[in-house]
């Protein structure tokens, strides 16, 4: 079963070799996801810019640098999927292994709201820390990443599941498009802190971008690759033949993007797209934005505990209340164990 990736086209404009300046047109800014199609390659696409809402999100939880820098990437990978879902539902990124860092969840509900939260030992990450050994490949260790689309009550999720065996989350992404897609796709993802002018001074900031093209063409004889071999083979030089030569170009121009071009606030994501597609002309629709939005309540939380059987009252019970902290936006809620007496 195919996930259902659509893109929202909205407002678009061409981005030609006038080039114009910043703010002369419908520039998107940080934290909102662009859409985008190169007609002449068969190509579509998204690119994102995340600022301030991915600061807000790393800072507030004082995660060590090599965490943040995972679930930055998350976050960048779940907005660039999950703002493609053309219904009301969710998008779930997550991860389970055995390495330091044993779970990242990255959770984006239509049409806007990210959530995400990392969970990791403390002991054996600042052993590698000092040790110098902070690969993803090494925090991450062995186990699985699962992307999960969620449309709500009375329909069934899908869910896709990659193996996480010495990958990085951008090769384990390629990979689940390369087997569970089958549509031609590559990404580019980068993370940095930036020292950032303010009112108090400079401060550090956490920003991250990333960039997602598809082949998509509209030939029928085009339109998806045959079945695909096994084998370890890299899965860029795989998912279509090699003799198609968009789809090559396409592999090149991605392979030129430095790092830096995806964070950097003076460049955005329309300037990175005509840097990237100018000689084939590139159409770039309205930005989707994303914000750093917790889905939690109290009201929530008190269904759950009224669930609980009065001994999961009593035991869930500390200095005469009930206490329990988000554990993505880091919110406590309090309640007197007396509301639930009656269970």
């Amino acid at each position: 079963m195919a996930a259902p990736w659509s893109f929202v086209m909205l407002e678009t404009y061409q981005v030609t070799e006038h080039h114009p300046k910043l703010g002369e047109f419908g520039y998107a800014g940080d934290d909102h996801v662009v859409p985008f199609e190169v007609g002449p390659l068969d190509v579509r696409g998204r690119t994102v810019q995340l600022g301030p809402m991915l600061d807000a999100i790393l800072s507030r939880h004082d995660y060590p640098e090599p965490v943040a820098r995972l679930l930055a990437e998350a976050c960048v990978l779940t907005v660039l999927l999950g703002t493609s879902l053309k219904f009301e539902g969710k998008f779930i990124l997550q991860t389970r292994t055995d390495g330091p860092v044993d779970m990242l969840v990255a959770d984006f509900s239509t049409p806007s709201a990210l959530r995400a939260y990392a969970r990791f030992d403390a002991d054996r990450l600042e052993a590698l820390v000092a040790a110098g050994e902070t690969s993803q490949q090494t925090l991450l260790g062995s186990g699985v990443l699962a992307l999960t689309i969620d449309q709500g009550a009375h329909t069934q999720r899908y869910q896709g599941i990659v193996q996480l065996d010495g990958e990085t989350l951008e090769d384990a992404a390629r990979t689940y498009f390369r087997q569970s897609e089958q549509i031609p796709t590559d990404l580019r993802l980068s993370v940095a802190k930036l020292l950032t002018p303010g009112p108090g001074g400079a401060r550090e900031q956490w920003r991250a971008g990333g960039i997602l093209a598809q082949f998509l063409p509209q030939s029928p004889e085009r339109m998806r690759v045959p079945d695909l071999p096994g084998g370890d083979g890299d899965p860029r030089e795989e998912i279509h033949d090699p003799a198609d030569n968009s789809w090559q170009e396409l592999l090149a121009l991605l392979g030129t993007i430095e790092p830096t071009e995806l964070i950097d606030p003076t460049i955005g994501a329309e300037r990175l797209l005509y840097r990237l597609f100018h000689e084939h002309g590139v159409r770039v629709f309205g930005g989707v934005p994303v914000a750093d939005q917790c889905s939690c309540s109290k009201d929530k939380i008190r269904g759950i505990l009224e669930g609980f059987s009065a001994q999961e009252i009593k035991d869930s019970t500390e200095d005469g209340g009930i206490h329990v902290a988000c554990e993505f936006c880091s919110k406590q809620y309090d309640f007197d164990p007396a509301e639930f007496a009656a269970q």
